[in-house]
């Protein structure tokens, strides 16, 4: 004879996709009813419409007949105002100090922030960014990723993210793709509207995606700069001191040159460099000849500058017709440099 408290020891290893947190711990489970090896049970959601319920009911199924339930019967519900509230206010606990400080920008926090810059558009800024968060995601960490490229959003299309953020209130609870947590004014802006703000709003929405969005417990945090050496790169400098960066360049010496700036602002804010990554750097042929499409070292030249290494030389890789991202294929030649860099950069890291 099955009992309720079976019923929620069973259900406590099952957790809400978007909160990364137990069913159980956040009262979504109630109404209980046994029936010999039946069971029908409510599941309150954190809101209407809720865009993973298939998934929560299949895992909640999935983990009721592995105890030895026969039939399942789901029912589900949303939360009232009162207890998003209460859940939100929780969250905001979580998420920020008494002084309203994100606290993941805490020392103590355990999260590494890696700063993704270039000295100019066109380099594959954001394609570093976005694979790179997969890889590491691929090693089991967590990862986030923050489009801090507020004019030049480009992270959710890159990365094939149709949905929206889930809105409890006024927290955010970031968009999840192959493993990596992801937010962007990209979300926010209707219509791919151009954002027309100055300095002063620009700070005001790093600093919210920053405190009033969910993320969890992460390992990394990834932020896609602006390229050059304007606003978001100063504030993101004076918010996150503990930030290390990442250089990207082609191997063009126009490019390697530009880039310059940017490292060199790094170093002037006392960020860390963590390395050069050379994009594009080579066509490989079939027969395993490389063609340098864009020339050669401009990242040599750019990590003697910076007084830094080169950490990964990504090879150029046509974009495939019915490919719907800029995700690499884990078996090609670009991803298999993704995930060496991921490797290099997180034993790095512990060390």
């Amino acid at each position: 004879m099955f009992t309720e408290q079976q019923v929620l020891k069973a259900l406590h290893h099952v957790q809400d996709p978007e909160l990364n947190r137990s069913i159980v711990d956040l009262n979504m489970v109630r109404n209980i009813q046994i029936r010999g090896n039946s069971l029908s049970l409510l599941v309150v959601l954190t809101i209407q419409g809720c865009p993973l319920k298939a998934k929560i009911q299949q895992d909640i199924e999935q983990a009721l007949h592995e105890i030895g339930f026969q039939q399942v019967q789901l029912s589900f519900g949303s939360m009232t105002d009162e207890e998003r509230q209460t859940l939100t206010a929780s969250l905001r606990k979580a998420s920020t100090t008494e002084t309203g400080m994100p606290t993941l920008l805490k020392p103590e926090s355990g999260v590494t922030f890696i700063a993704v810059t270039s000295g100019k558009g066109g380099v594959g800024k954001t394609t570093v960014t976005i694979n790179l968060a997969v890889s590491l995601a691929k090693r089991g960490k967590k990862v986030g990723i923050l489009d801090a490229d507020i004019y030049g959003f480009s992270v959710p299309v890159m990365m094939g993210i149709t949905e929206k953020p889930t809105m409890i209130d006024q927290t955010a609870i970031p968009v999840q793709k192959r493993g990596v947590s992801v937010m962007s004014m990209g979300f926010f802006s209707p219509d791919n509207a151009p954002v027309m703000w100055r300095g002063p709003m620009l700070n005001k929405w790093i600093r919210n995606f920053l405190a009033n969005t969910y993320w969890g417990d992460l390992d990394y945090l990834l932020l896609d700069l602006p390229p050059g050496t304007g606003d978001v790169a100063i504030d993101v400098a004076a918010m996150i001191p503990q930030a290390k960066e990442i250089v990207v360049t082609t191997p063009h010496q126009a490019a390697s040159y530009v880039a310059t700036r940017a490292g060199v602002m790094a170093k002037h804010t006392k960020h860390h460099i963590a390395g050069v990554v050379e994009n594009m750097a080579y066509l490989e042929e079939k027969s395993g000849n490389k063609l340098y499409l864009f020339g050669k070292g401009g990242g040599d030249q750019l990590a003697e500058r910076l007084q830094t290494d080169v950490i990964a030389r990504i090879p150029f890789e046509p974009v495939k017709e019915d490919s719907p991202t800029s995700i690499a294929d884990s078996e090609s030649a670009v991803g298999e440099a993704f995930d060496v860099l991921a490797e290099t950069l997180d034993v790095t890291i512990k060390s």
